[in-house]
């Protein structure tokens, strides 16, 4: 398990003394690394009796034409630009700001799939 809290150690290094137990708000988890295949999502259950929706792997996205503001759902091709990681063009992930290859054209990503659980994305010229 990931844990976000307060290092057991401080800054040179000497142990610092515990007065609690780790707490549910500072789980931390792996990133969903959302990639172009089938649909898959997987539901991670949060603090207060709420949930996420991972989404895993997905081959459509919800593509608004900016032009005319219509929202057409369409095929992803594959992953053509990603600032957050260069990386994740040749692994086909998809995060948010990526730019995706679908059937409508290229298309920026303005949702978070690993947060969200669908792939929405604007048309770029």
């Amino acid at each position: 398990m990931r844990w976000q809290g307060r290092s057991r150690r401080s800054y040179t290094g000497g142990k610092v003394k515990t007065s609690r137990s780790r707490r549910k708000f500072e789980i931390g988890r792996e990133s969903a690394d959302t990639h172009v295949n089938e649909t898959k999502r997987k539901i991670i259950s949060t603090k207060g009796g709420n949930r996420k929706v991972r989404l895993l792997q997905s081959n459509i996205a919800n593509v608004t034409n900016p032009a005319d503001g219509k929202t057409v759902s369409s095929a992803i091709e594959n992953v053509i630009d990603n600032a957050a990681n260069e990386h994740h063009i040749r692994r086909n992930i998809i995060t948010k700001g990526a730019i995706i290859q679908t059937a409508l054209g290229n298309a920026r990503v303005t949702s978070r799939p690993g947060q969200d659980g669908v792939v929405n994305a604007v048309l770029v010229k």
